[in-house]
């Protein structure tokens, strides 16, 4: 049985004479599946920052995006087995491996220490003539670069950890501590993997480029200046509205700090408009024009063909908490 060590601290070695196995192994027609190996739960990992595996399940599991199809044929088994695994690593299963599981929160914990072992596992892989287009390099780390987790200034850490004391004790559910570290430990990296998830949906859905003005920063290098955020703010949701992608806006630095401030809000037909503070520095100030006036600003809410638009109920909730009494009445 694997340990801590078999996860955290896996050779090169380790991982090839693995990634062997894994070549010489025969689909199971019926009947328990094979024990993971570690080679294959650390992939389940690395693919739990692309996938949101709660999207998916039994009838569904086939729909599932890649990675998670290319590693369920790699490891000779169904997606739904890879998705459970990646269910498992979370804490959502009460019945995950307790080494992999914690494994999992450790390595999510360190984007530096998990970036060194994935690479660590595609050169294991390439090495046994496992190419991209058998295990494609689904983190584009392979040649450099490190994991970054998205919209984690968003997560407010005092109310997060409450929350997961809370819920680590009904995890527990009376066998062992209520306040188990370790429990709490692995629920916390869930949340931020789950942050990193929503924001990257978000961004997709926005067609990466800011909602308010059409700033597409990738297209100059500047990846990094669009901010997925929401709507309702992160600290006031529920915790299936955290995930919702509905509640979700991506945006260039200075229109995301403009609606998260309430100077700009979103009305149900998506019309943007200016707190009246703002519309009047655009009509006195020139350089307030060039931020905050139109253009840059659109008069509706940019978003690419087939996106889902932004719930109404989150809207009227910003409108209502954030933009406040004198912006509702402020000009569009």
């Amino acid at each position: 049985m694997a340990d801590l060590a078999d996860y955290l601290d896996i050779t090169s070695g380790q991982a090839r004479v693995q990634f062997r196995s894994l070549l010489g192994r025969r689909p199971v027609s019926a009947g328990r599946q094979v024990a993971f190996m570690p080679v294959e739960t650390l992939l389940c990992l690395a693919a739990s920052f692309v996938v949101n595996h709660r999207h998916f399940g039994g009838s569904t599991a086939h729909h599932a995006p890649e990675p998670v199809p290319s590693v369920a044929r790699l490891f000779s088994r169904p997606p739904s087995s890879v998705l459970a695994k990646m269910a498992n690593l979370d804490g959502s299963r009460s019945h995950g491996g307790k080494w992999d599981v914690l494994a999992g929160a450790m390595l999510r914990e360190s984007p530096a220490r998990f970036t060194r072992t994935y690479r660590l596992l595609l050169h294991a892989a390439r090495a046994e003539g496992i190419g991209p287009g058998r295990l494609p390099d689904f983190l584009y780390l392979e040649d450099g670069g490190e994991l970054a987790l998205l919209g984690q200034d968003e997560l407010d850490v005092s109310v997060l950890e409450a929350e997961l004391r809370e819920r680590a004790a009904r995890t527990l559910a009376g066998d062992g501590d209520p306040g188990d570290r370790e429990t709490e430990r692995i629920l916390l990296a869930a949340a931020r993997v789950g942050q990193h998830l929503f924001a990257q949906q978000v961004m997709a859905n926005c067609g990466g480029r800011c909602v308010f003005c059409g700033l597409s920063p990738a297209s100059f290098g500047g990846k990094r200046m669009l901010l997925a955020g929401h709507i309702k703010p992160w600290r006031d949701s529920t915790p299936t509205e955290r995930l919702d992608t509905r509640n979700g806006l991506a945006a260039c630095p200075a229109h995301d700090v403009a609606f998260d401030t309430g100077l700009l809000s979103v009305n149900g037909g998506l019309r943007i408009h200016l707190a009246p503070p703002l519309a009047d520095a655009v009509e006195a100030d020139p350089l307030t024009r060039q931020y905050y006036g139109r253009p840059p600003l659109r008069e509706t809410l940019l978003l690419p063909p087939g996106a889902q638009p932004p719930a109404r109920k989150y809207l009227d909730w910003h409108r209502a908490h954030i933009f406040g009494s004198e912006g509702r009445e402020g000009r569009p």
